[in-house]
């Protein structure tokens, strides 16, 4: 199916790239061939059940071009457009601030490059910062299995600072600047947990 943004530009997804799954030997538990996008909605369930956080993927607002009927009983979207740009993939409130973020994830072993995000999602954080909000991306280096916490302030400023040359950040200054979140059983990606031992 093709999605388009409102100017007809394409729609391409660094977040549900599909990856190979992998089997480790050791005894952590495993990515399980979950997209990050599916992980990070199985920790908001539990967060939510629990009464920990109340944060949401927020819906995309299309507009449907061309639906395919192979059966009366069933009908499949072949052509959608963006109605506007997206901001980010999820917000909500925890301990009563505002929170949101973006979670991309990439194939790449030592860099995550630029075109993940746009120029509306990163004034988008920049805007949250000024409320005062939370704001931070989740990063998933999908061949290593490694997720990090990477707040928007800094984000903010490797975007900024990219220049016509460079095409994504190093790995070793996400590292450094960034919260490696190990993966678990439950939640899968305890992100407000490295929110409450690193920036809260």
């Amino acid at each position: 199916m093709a999605f388009r943004y409102p100017n007809g530009k394409k729609y391409v997804s660094g977040r549900n790239e599909k990856k190979k799954k992998t089997v480790s030997k050791d005894a952590r538990f495993s990515n399980r061939g979950m997209s990050l996008e599916e992980d990070i909605n199985e920790t908001n369930e539990y967060y939510l059940a629990r009464g920990i956080a109340v944060i949401h993927k927020k819906p995309t607002p299309l507009q449907i071009v061309n639906v395919h009927y192979p059966s009366r009983s069933a009908a499949v979207v072949t052509e959608a457009y963006f109605q506007k740009p997206s901001t980010t993939d999820y917000n909500g409130v925890y301990k009563g601030r505002y929170i949101d973020f973006e979670a991309k994830e990439t194939k790449n072993k030592q860099s995550f490059p630029f075109k993940n995000f746009h120029d509306h999602q990163i004034d988008h954080m920049k805007r949250v910062l000024e409320q005062n909000g939370i704001a931070f991306a989740l990063l998933r280096f999908s061949l290593s299995d490694e997720v990090y916490l990477l707040e928007a302030a800094h984000l903010i400023r490797f975007y900024d600072e990219r220049g016509s040359t460079r095409k994504s950040m190093k790995k070793d200054d996400i590292e450094a600047f960034g919260y490696l979140i190990p993966t678990k059983f439950h939640p899968r990606i305890d992100y407000l947990r490295v929110l409450d031992e690193q920036i809260l």
